[in-house]
C-alpha cells in the first residue's frame, strides 16, 4: 500500500480524459481497454480514477435463513476494498440493485475513490446528491439480497470482453470508463500528460484560426 500512496497514480490519472487515454492505449496496441458503453455516470459531471478492487456476483434465489450469510458476504466484500480504490462489480445478474446509498456512504468514509457496477445501484438520487462518483449499467429499486449474492473478490474478471485485474488503474468520465493494465500505467500516464499538453497548443492554434490540418502538421495531433 505504501507503494501505491507514493505513486500519485491516482491523482495523476483524474487530471487526464477517458478519450485521451483510450488514444494512448491505441497507439500502445491496447485496443479493447473500454468497458461497455451502457455503463454510464450516475450524473454528468462524475469522474473518477483509482485501482481497480475487482468483485463478481451471480444470481440466488435463497430461502429466507439465506439472507442473513447473503447480507454478511457482501458486506464483508465492501469492507475489503481499500482506499484510493475504485470498486469494479461483475453482478452477472440483470434484476436487482447491487449498490446503495449506505455503500456509498460507507466507500467516502473509507475514501475509496469511486464504483464501477456492471450491474445496478439504486437510492440513486441520494448518491448523485451526494457526488459519490458511481457508474452502472441500469437503476432497480430491488433489493440485492433475496435475488443476487456476492462470490468473490480480488481475483481478475471481464466486463463487456475487457480484462479487469486488482490494482489496474480505472478511470470514468461523460464518455465511459477505461482500465489501464497495471504494468503499462506508468508509461500511458506519461504518454496522455504529453498528449494533454499538445492538445492544448492544438486548441489555442484553431481557436486563432488555424486550420486542423495545418494545426495537425504543426503539432502531429489533433
Amino acid at each position: 500500500m505504501a507503494s501505491r500512496r507514493s505513486d500519485n497514480l491516482p491523482r495523476r490519472f483524474a487530471k487526464i480524459y477517458t478519450a485521451a487515454i483510450t488514444d494512448v492505449m491505441d497507439e500502445m496496441g491496447l485496443l479493447r481497454q473500454t468497458l461497455p458503453h451502457a455503463i454510464q455516470p450516475l450524473t454528468p459531471d462524475m469522474r473518477v480514477a483509482g485501482y481497480a478492487f475487482t468483485a463478481r456476483g451471480r444470481t440466488h434465489r435463497g430461502s429466507p435463513r439465506d439472507r442473513d450469510a447473503t447480507l454478511r458476504k457482501f458486506l464483508a466484500m465492501l469492507g475489503a476494498v481499500p482506499a484510493d480504490s475504485v470498486l469494479v462489480l461483475a453482478a452477472n445478474d440483470q434484476e436487482a440493485a447491487h449498490f446503495g446509498e449506505l455503500s456509498a456512504e460507507w466507500f467516502r468514509a473509507r475514501k475509496v475513490r469511486g464504483a464501477v457496477i456492471d450491474g445496478s445501484t439504486r437510492d440513486a438520487a441520494s448518491i448523485a446528491r451526494t457526488r459519490f462518483p458511481t457508474f452502472v449499467r441500469y437503476r432497480s429499486p430491488q433489493d440485492s439480497v433475496p435475488r443476487w449474492r456476492v462470490t468473490d473478490w480480488g481475483q481478475p474478471l471481464t466486463v463487456g470482453g475487457v480484462r479487469v485485474s486488482l490494482g489496474d488503474i480505472v478511470v470514468g468520465d461523460l464518455d465511459g470508463v477505461v482500465v489501464v493494465p497495471r504494468r503499462v500505467a506508468h508509461e500511458v500516464l506519461e504518454r496522455c500528460e504529453r498528449l494533454v499538453s499538445t492538445e492544448s497548443k492544438v486548441r489555442t492554434a484553431v481557436k486563432r484560426g488555424m486550420t486542423p490540418l495545418a494545426a495537425y502538421e504543426k503539432f502531429g495531433a489533433f
